[in-house]
């Protein structure tokens, strides 16, 4: 008989240790977000499944019935339908703010309805996506043993975009829910790299990036002046409000149209719209003539009919007091960092987001690095043999194995082969090549010994040299690495970004305001001075003519400031909500009467939000020369220095160079320096030669100068350009000779 062995355990302990364990597991592997990647384990599983699958947005879409099946039986055990709910979550537009899944068939609809059942829809990974699972096969990020051990699945996803805060996550666990809202591509992606610039950023100066979330379905958040708070303490509470519009309607009656719905009430329009009918069923509002629905695929649109002479105001209020077009919504920004979970507050969650940044791209550019090194050894031992290619066809002709040949190649030994040519045993014996490059030369075709496939390996080794320094530049420089991810994140934002859709107000509870939207304007300034405001609308009505007579027309938010740089080197700001919004026939206010600039002359004017993400040109009369990063002008007050002067020295020019996201950092600096001197002489020299400096720098000697000669003229061409206009003037930009700087220029060639 068999021995029995009995363990005697307390009950409270055990329980209490049971059940512990199984509250760590729904916490850490099945309800709530990795800080890193933004997923919980379920989506990951999705994600990665789908891209084993090869279902990547430029194929076909493939059956989700396929693809949950796949998921359940490699990597997540656990039911078809909490797959398929996830899945289903991940495609529709006004749940997420940039969808990962490209969904085809019926995925449900923001009215409540359900999707097919699998079988009958498709899916397909969205280019959300593609910013998760790109680079998966550089070894980024590590893989762990599936649930049974036959697979490796990734423990995170290498996530280049801030997905956590771009869509948000919700999720209830045991003791613990999450529930981080959705906020704008754009807003996030910028955040992201005003803290890369500015480490010690206050929240204050982060929620005038980030102001509040960014809700799919749009709405208005009435409490905005919380927001800061919100974003403290990682929790708190937004009120949502539906957006509406006052329409006149039939019979004299008015019309309340609601054309964005809460977020809270997205998936479930539906049961809005019957509350509202059954509210006027009820006669709860009896100053409801009819309800209905007009929704379509152009937008919300439900029609409150109200009947004459009936207080608009009043009835909103109760509307608001008494439906979900007034609803909460409880933020708990709860993530799993290092398997624990954590409440963070919204600089810290931005903070993570970088430094598992630092830690994918260090990773991917050893990976290149490593690969670069590999292929510059092939490319260098193909070259070589081509040099020798005589020797190497002897040595194989004379061997008696492949072996053998070998051997010669890499270790120089010759023992029993045969050569034909007298010195060539002694030519082979200093070979020395690796072996990866022996292998290299035992399978290069004969296509190879052309004069031109010579050239592209010259071509490509040149290449690989090239590369490999600019790599081991960004691994070995912090400063570099961060350009290549905001350079990133900044073809992200053009990619994904779009205009906020939520509005903000701050009103109070049950009261009804007229909402004041973040919105585009065009600034216009003639060459008088005078500047006002146009909706974009407006200005895309303006003729081609009439936008003549502007010769600074600039594009920027309502919120954003106007930015003007003077030649006593000071930069003035004016805030986009002072600047008159006028009809595009009216003359406007003049500029001098907005800022403290007296009679100075102006050099140039453009917004904050292009200056934060550009590189100034500054040269002077004496002919010092710098540039300085528009991240040194970040400030609140209304006038500050933009520069150091010298006594009876002032500003000839200030040029703004927009970075290209999608160029590296140096190719952005391509342009060509024009100095231009009241004597008419002339210099040209590359833009990278001038220095980078801080804002408080005097600069560096760009041209000698006479002592009764001045700079007038200070800009960036192309280098290709062949002329600019100066001071009136058409030069000749081709005949402006790059000459060494401090030199004295050239005579100017005018046209």
């Amino acid at each position: 008989m068999a021995e029995i062995n009995v363990m005697e355990l307390d009950f409270a302990e055990e329980m209490k240790v049971s059940f512990r364990n199984y509250a760590m597991s729904i916490i850490v592997d099945r309800a709530l977000p990795d800080i890193r990647d933004g997923l919980k384990p379920v989506q990951r599983r999705i994600l990665y499944a789908m891209d084993e699958l090869n279902l990547t947005p430029d194929k076909p879409h493939r059956k989700s019935a396929r693809i949950v099946g796949d998921t359940m039986g490699k990597y997540h055990p656990h039911g078809d339908s909490s797959i398929y709910d996830a899945l289903v979550h991940m495609a529709k537009e006004y749940s997420l703010n940039v969808p990962f899944v490209d969904g085809h068939g019926n995925f449900g609809s923001i009215d409540g309805d359900g999707a097919a059942a699998m079988r009958y829809t498709e899916a397909r990974l969205s280019p959300m996506a593609m910013t998760m699972l790109n680079n998966l096969e550089k070894g980024l990020v590590g893989f762990t043993p599936n649930f049974d051990e036959s697979e490796k699945e990734p423990s995170v996803l290498p996530a280049t975009m801030p997905n956590l805060l771009i869509n948000g996550s919700t999720g209830i666990a045991v003791g613990m829910a999450t529930n981080i809202p959705p906020h704008n591509p754009a807003e996030i992606i910028d955040a992201v790299i005003a803290c890369i610039d500015r480490p010690g950023i206050s929240m204050e100066k982060l929620t005038e990036i980030v102001p509040a979330p960014d809700f799919p379905t749009g709405g208005t958040i009435v409490n905005a002046s919380d927001m800061i708070s919100v974003y403290e303490k990682g929790e708190g509470k937004i009120r949502l409000r539906a957006k509406t519009e006052i329409e006149k309607g039939d019979n004299g009656r008015q019309n309340i149209v609601i054309t964005e719905i809460p977020y809270t009430v997205s998936g479930s329009k539906t049961r809005l719209v019957e509350n509202l009918s059954n509210l006027v069923k009820e006669k709860v509002f009896e100053e409801i003539y009819d309800i209905r629905d007009e929704s379509s695929k152009e937008g919300i649109r439900i029609i409150i009919e109200v009947k004459k002479d009936r207080d608009i105001g009043n009835l909103l209020n109760g509307l608001y007091k008494k439906t979900q077009m007034e609803d909460t919504y409880g933020v708990n920004l709860l993530a799993i960092r290092d398997k624990e979970p954590h409440i963070f507050d919204l600089k810290t969650m931005l903070e993570e987001f970088i430094l598992f940044q630092e830690e994918l791209y260090t990773k991917e550019y050893k990976h290149l690095l490593e690969k670069a090194k590999n292929r510059h050894e092939i490319v260098e031992g193909l070259i070589k043999a081509t040099d020798v290619i005589d020797l190497i066809i002897e040595i194989l002709r004379g061997s008696t194995s492949p072996g053998q040949a070998k051997s010669c190649l890499v270790d120089g030994i010759t023992d029993k082969i045969r050569f034909k040519n007298t010195g060539s045993e002694e030519k082979a014996k200093k070979l020395l090549f690796t072996e990866a490059q022996a292998d290299a030369i035992f399978a290069m075709p004969l296509v190879r010994l052309i004069g031109l496939e010579i050239k592209k390996l010259h071509a490509e080794y040149d290449t690989l040299v090239s590369d490999m320094k600019e790599y081991e530049k960004i691994l070995s420089d912090q400063k570099e690495l961060y350009k290549v991810i905001k350079a990133r994140l900044r073809e992200y934002k053009k990619k994904f970004g779009r205009e906020r859709r939520t509005a903000l107000a701050d009103v109070s509870a049950g009261n009804y305001v007229k909402e004041v939207k973040i919105e585009d304007i065009y600034v216009l300034i003639d060459r008088f001075g005078y500047v006002k405001s146009v909706d974009t609308a407006s200005f895309g009505r303006i003729s081609e003519e009439a936008k003549a007579e502007y010769p600074y027309s600039i594009l920027m938010k309502n919120t954003d400031k106007l930015c003007l740089f003077t030649a006593e080197g000071d930069m003035h700001q004016v805030k986009g909500s002072r600047i008159p919004k006028c009809k595009a026939k009216d003359k406007g206010t003049l500029i001098h009467t907005m800022c403290k600039v007296d009679n100075e002359e102006i050099l140039l004017y453009t917004s904050f939000e292009a200056l934060f993400e550009s590189l100034l040109f500054f040269v002077t009369k004496r002919g010092f020369v710098k540039t300085v990063s528009g991240v040194e002008f970040e400030t609140n007050r209304s006038q500050i220095a933009a520069t150091k002067l010298e006594k009876g020295d002032s500003l000839a020019g200030v040029s703004i160079l927009e970075l290209n996201p999608a160029v590296p950092f140096r190719e952005s600096l391509d342009k060509k320096v024009i100095l231009l001197t009241q004597k008419e002489y002339s210099l040209g020299f590359p833009l990278q030669e001038v220095s980078e400096l801080k804002k408080t720098s005097r600069g560096v000697k760009g041209i000698s100068l006479d002592s009764d000669d001045y700079v007038v003229y200070g800009g960036m061409v192309n280098p290709d350009q062949e002329t600019f206009e100066a001071n009136g003037q058409t030069l000749n930009a081709k005949r402006v000779r790059n000459r060494k700087r401090a030199a004295k220029g050239q005579k100017a060639t005018l046209k």
